[in-house]
C-alpha cells in the first residue's frame, strides 16, 4: 500500500482518539503530503544545511510550558534565527497541548515543531497510525550541529530511538532522560555509618538496623502505587532478562508467572512483612510522602530522576539526595547489577502537514545539540538524551548520581513498553502492587491477577498490538 495512504481502520482509530468527525479527519490526511514533500523549502542543502531550509521561511513552535519552562527553546530559537537571518519564528508556550493543537491536526495546519507533553497530549500512537507526523529517520542521518562527523543518532543516549519508534517508524525525538531508583540523604548514609546494598539480603540487613535507629526504612508515594511498581519490575527484569522483557512486552501466555516475576513480587511484600515501610504510607500522595521522606520520618523512597527538582522547595539545606540502583536479587541474575530502569522522554515532533517540515527538522537538531543541551542540563538539573550533555558541569549531588549509574548501566538499561502500548495492564500491574504492599494480596495472586489482565489484552481484538522485537 503506497505510503501515503491510510487504512479506514486507522481513520476510524485516529477520528476516535482525535474527537472529531471521520469526513473531518480523512480530508486533513488524504489532503496532506505525509512526508512535508508540500512544505517550505528551496534552500541549497550543505553539511550545514541538510534539508534545504528556505532562509527566510516562518517557523511555528508550538512547546508545553511545563517544569521546565521554555526559556531553552526560545534559546534554541535565537541560534536558529542567527542561521536562517530571514525566519520569522512563532513561539508559543502553552499547557493543553491535546486540546489546543487537536484541531489544528484536523484542519491540515499543525505547528511545525510540537513540544508534546503534560497532561492531556496528544495521541502519538493514533496520528503515527493516520500518517500525522513526519518520519525523522532522515534528521537521526544528518549530520550532528556540533560536529558534521558524526550523526544525530550517534549522539543519543541508549534506547531514545527504540522510545520514539511506532509500528517501525521514528515519529517522536524525546529531550529528557529519566532514570528510574532509590533514593536515600548521602548526609544521613554517612551519619549512621550505612552502605548502599547492591543485592536483596543486604537490603533486608540494612532496613533492620534503619529501624532500630528509629526511622521508617521505606515510604512510597501510595496513592500512586506505580512508583513501588518500578523496583518490582527492575528486579524482574534482572532476573528474567531481555527475553523477559520481549515476553512480557508482547502478551505472550503465561509471561508474568516467570520466576522472576513472583520473587519480586515476594521482596516487594517482604519489606511489608517485616514492618519495613512507613505506617500510613499507603495514604499518602507523592508529594506527601516525598515530604515525609525530606524530614527524614524515612530513608528510603522510589522515584525517578525528576524527583530533585518537584523537591526543591521543600528539601533541607544540607539533605543531599542521591538516587542508588536497586538491588539484585540473585547472582544469577541475566542482568548486572548496574542494570537500572531508564527511558526518555519530553517528546518533540514535526507534524507531516507543517508548512515548514525542513525548518522543523533542523530545529530539531540544533535543539539535540550538546550545546543547547548542556545548557538546558545547567538550568534545569535534569539530564539531557544526548550524550555528555552534563559534561563540565558542577552538578547537584542528586544529577551527579544519576549521571553515574546511566554510565554504569552502559546499554544495560531496562524499560517496559507495556506500559506505554497497553494502559489497562499497566493499571492492572499498578493497582496490584497497591494490594501487594499493603499485604491484602499474596505475591501469587498478583501474578495471577496481572497474568489475567495481559490475557485479556491479547484476547481483545479492538486493542491495537504491538511487538517489541
Amino acid at each position: 500500500m503506497p505510503s501515503n495512504e491510510i487504512s479506514r481502520r486507522a481513520v476510524l482509530r485516529a477520528a476516535a482518539v482525535l474527537g472529531v468527525s471521520l469526513p473531518g479527519l480523512a480530508a486533513c490526511v488524504t489532503s496532506g503530503s505525509g512526508g512535508g514533500s508540500s512544505s517550505a523549502g528551496g534552500g541549497d542543502r550543505s553539511a550545514a544545511n541538510p534539508f534545504g531550509v528556505q532562509a527566510d521561511a516562518p517557523l511555528e513552535v508550538v512547546v508545553f510550558k511545563g517544569a521546565y519552562g521554555d526559556d531553552y527553546v526560545i534559546a534554541a530559537e535565537n541560534g536558529y534565527k542567527s542561521r536562517f537571518s530571514g525566519a520569522v519564528i512563532d513561539h508559543k508556550g502553552i499547557q493543553k497541548v491535546g486540546d489546543t493543537l487537536r484541531p489544528r491536526f484536523v484542519a491540515g495546519n499543525p505547528p511545525d515543531v510540537v513540544n508534546n507533553t503534560g497532561a492531556g497530549r496528544l495521541d502519538i500512537a493514533a496520528l503515527n497510525q493516520s500518517k500525522q507526523l513526519e518520519v525523522l529517520d532522515s534528521l537521526l542521518d544528518a549530520p550532528s550541529w556540533d560536529d558534521p562527523n558524526v550523526k544525530v543518532r550517534d549522539t543519543l543516549l541508549p534506547g531514545v530511538v527504540e522510545d520514539g519508534t511506532y509500528d517501525g517508524s521514528f515519529v517522536r525525538l524525546n529531550y529528557v532522560y529519566t532514570a528510574w531508583g532509590l533514593w536515600y540523604s548521602k548526609p544521613l548514609f554517612e551519619k549512621n555509618g550505612w552502605r548502599w546494598p547492591s543485592t536483596w539480603p543486604e537490603m533486608l540487613a540494612l532496613c533492620e538496623e534503619i529501624k532500630k535507629s528509629g526511622v521508617a526504612p521505606w515510604t512510597y508515594q501510595g496513592k500512586f502505587p506505580e512508583y513501588v511498581a518500578d523496583p518490582l519490575l527492575v528486579m524482574a527484569a534482572r532476573g528474567g532478562g531481555v527475553d523477559l522483557l520481549r515476553s512480557i512486552d508482547n502478551l505472550e501466555p503465561n509471561a508474568w508467572r516467570h520466576e522472576s516475576v513472583k520473587a519480586a513480587a515476594e521482596a516487594i511484600a517482604e519489606l511489608s512483612a517485616k514492618g519495613y515501610v512507613m505506617p500510613g504510607s499507603e495514604a499518602l500522595s507523592h508529594t506527601e510522602a516525598q515530604g515525609a521522606w525530606c524530614q527524614g520520618k524515612a530513608a528510603i523512597i522510589p522515584s525517578g530522576s525528576w524527583l530533585e527538582s518537584e523537591q526543591k522547595s521543600v528539601t533541607p539545606a544540607g539533605f543531599d539526595m542521591v538516587m542508588g540502583a536497586v538491588p539484585s536479587l540473585s547472582s544469577s541474575d541475566k542482568l548486572g547489577s548496574n542494570a537500572i530502569h531508564a527511558a526518555s522522554s519530553e517528546a518533540y515532533l514535526v507534524p507531516s502537514q507543517a508548512k515548514n517540515v525542513p525548518g522543523g527538522l533542523d530545529f530539531l537538531r540544533m535543539l539535540f545539540s550538546r550545546k543547547a543541551m548542556n545548557e538546558f542540563a545547567k538550568a534545569v538539573g535534569t539530564m539531557p538524551s544526548v550524550s555528555g550533555a552534563t559534561d563540565g558541569l558542577t552538578l547537584s549531588p542528586a544529577l551527579t548520581s544519576v549521571t553515574e549509574a546511566v554510565k554504569a548501566a552502559g546499554t544495560d538499561m531496562i524499560n517496559y513498553r507495556h506500559r506505554t502500548w497497553y494502559p489497562t495492564l499497566t493499571k492492572a500491574v499498578d493497582d496490584g502492587v497497591g494490594e501487594l504492599v499493603s499485604l491484602r494480596i499474596t505475591p501469587a495472586e498478583w501474578v495471577d491477577r496481572v497474568q489475567k489482565a495481559a490475557d485479556d489484552v491479547a484476547a481483545d481484538s479492538s486493542v491495537k498490538k504491538y511487538e517489541r522485537r
